[in-house]
């Protein structure tokens, strides 16, 4: 993912901040050499992030990313900004009794990988020991390093402060809640509206030195972000990494109490047209374009893409709403990191672009034509599909001869009511300055079609809970359109291709509507029964397909 260059910096090394920062430039314009149209990438914690910072205020022309991590510009706000007036008044080794600035030089040990178990033990025993103990942790962390670092710290604070409003660069802050040094989440708020720029993500429950905390994982928090990129563009077709084991289990664990709650039953079709249960029906080799109906509030993103993912290993990429992407969108949201983990399994703005080149590189495709009016749907509108009139998928798969799934998936209706919809909160007093912030400043798909498809508006929905029931997916019939592509050129043969498709999508909800009130264990409180009895992996019988 990165070729990694460290700054070490002894302990006993006592150069001056701009000369670091000089350090450091020399490295980046040397790499910048080598790979021109390639970003460089400066990470730093604290001080290093005012590094970084520095660098890109002296170097607009150069194509860097910022990881910021804790940044060191909130000094002035800071407890140790406090506590560092008094450090010279404090005897050695008694310096290192004060917490904080034990944690300034190492971290909280209690959150650090397995790794440094030991090491933390016997830190925290010589912490809290006896003089001949800290003077022996002195002789490693003296206290000359410790006033030095503070200078420092104090130093890179005004220097960088002075010149944000020369960072142009594309930066990403990531703030500790629980930051005992150095008030970070305010900061990143600050940051964010100081740089041109700029998102940031938020760690509740971690520490300043989170970098060495065990559950922490900076290539996950860059990949989620969308700042991963290998040019001067992002391309979230190209740039895409594959998942990891651990973000894999990160979105099971996402939907696991979903996924406990409706026991998704998942249904394909084979060629010859018998329904089985599980996913025998899909093809295993792409491109493959899966096409259906998008349940309130996307409801069926997770158990479908982490299901299939985990059945069959075929990993599915998604066709996703710009506003998923979009910086703005981000701070409308109580967590601005909400939608990474959707970038992390994938998804990217739905595009002709995008999806041409997720067909040419032969990826399963998951694609919404109802999009955002479908899934935020009125009162009522449960299992309706909004489809625009004119067929929009047929020729791009036809062109990659792929094979498209027309799916079909029920159960929103089991799980909750619609309570406020978009007319009823239009209604609402004040609600209006929301609405414009989500859709007039933000972006908007299919302004030029026509029909009820045209009404994209985003919007929150509430709904009110019931007994949870169950979750059904059914993947239909597989669609060739390998051989056919001189055929479906034509407007009118790729028309009716769209129309079939739009069609059996309604058939696949109509016969999962009929068929679950078959299944004795539709509620969940059966299939806790079940589970009582066989075992909590068992697997809970449904309808006979």
């Amino acid at each position: 993912m990165f070729e990694m260059w460290c700054l070490h910096i002894p302990v006993e090394d006592r150069t001056p901040f701009e000369r670091l920062v000089e350090y450091v430039e020399r490295t980046v314009k040397s790499d910048r050499s080598r790979a021109p149209d390639r970003p460089v990438y400066l990470v730093g914690e604290s001080v290093g992030a005012c590094i970084a910072l520095a660098v890109a205020a002296r170097n607009r022309d150069i194509d860097l990313v910022l990881i910021l991590i804790n940044p060191g510009t909130s000094f002035h706000k800071s407890r140790l900004h406090s506590l560092s007036a008094f450090l010279d008044l404090v005897p050695d080794p008694f310096h290192l009794s004060t917490p904080q600035f034990l944690n300034f030089l190492t971290g909280n040990f209690m959150k650090m990988s397995s790794t440094f178990d030991g090491a933390g033990q016997a830190l925290s025993e010589i912490t809290t020991g006896l003089l001949p103990s800290l003077m022996f942790l002195a002789d490693i962390l003296p206290k000359e390093s410790i006033v030095w670092k503070m200078k420092m710290l104090r130093t890179a604070s005004s220097f960088v402060n002075s010149r944000l409003h020369a960072v142009k660069a594309q930066s990403l802050v990531l703030a500790s809640g629980n930051d005992e040094l150095l008030p970070s989440h305010e900061e990143a708020e600050r940051l964010q509206g100081t740089l041109e720029k700029c998102r940031i993500r938020h760690f509740r429950d971690n520490g300043h030195k989170i970098l060495l905390e065990d559950e922490f994982d900076l290539a996950t928090t860059i990949k989620g972000a969308g700042y991963y990129r290998r040019s001067r563009q992002t391309d979230f077709v190209s740039d895409y990494l594959p998942l990891t084991a651990g973000e894999l289990e990160k979105a099971i664990d996402r939907d696991r109490v979903l996924n406990f709650a409706t026991d998704p039953v998942m249904l394909s079709t084979l060629p010859d047209g018998k329904i089985v249960r599980g996913l025998a029906g899909l093809p295993r080799e792409g491109p493959v374009v899966l096409v259906g109906y998008h349940m309130l509030m996307g409801f069926e993103l997770g158990p479908l893409v982490t299901g299939v993912l985990r059945n069959t290993g075929i990993h599915i990429r998604g066709l996703a709403h710009p506003f998923m992407f979009s910086e703005s969108s981000e701070q409308l949201m109580p967590d601005s990191s909400h939608f990474d983990l959707h970038r992390i399994m994938g998804a990217v703005p739905v595009t002709p672009v995008n999806f041409y080149k997720l067909l040419s590189e032969k990826n399963f495709v998951l694609l919404y034509p109802g999009g955002a009016r479908e899934a935020l749907h009125r009162k009522g509108e449960e299992y309706k599909l909004f489809w625009p009139e004119q067929s929009e998928f047929v020729r791009m798969a036809s062109r990659f001869g792929a094979t498209i799934i027309p799916f079909g998936v029920v159960g929103e209706d089991d799980l909750c009511d619609v309570l406020l919809d978009y007319n009823d909160l239009l209604k609402l007093p004040f609600y209006d300055i929301l609405d414009k912030k989500l859709n007039e400043d933000g972006l908007k798909l299919r302004t030029d079609s026509t029909g009820e498809i045209k009404n994209q508006d985003m919007h929150p929905v509430v709904v009110t809970p019931k007994v949870p029931g169950r979750f059904y997916f059914i993947f239909g019939k597989p669609i060739e359109t390998r051989g056919r592509e001189k055929e479906l050129r034509a407007k009118e043969k790729a028309q009716h291709l769209y129309l079939h498709v739009k069609s059996e999508v309604e058939s696949c909800i109509d016969y999962l509507k009929e068929k679950r009130e078959e299944d004795p264990y539709r509620s969940i409180l059966p299939r806790l029964l079940y589970q009582a009895a066989h075992g909590p992996g068992a697997e809970i019988p449904t309808f006979e397909p």
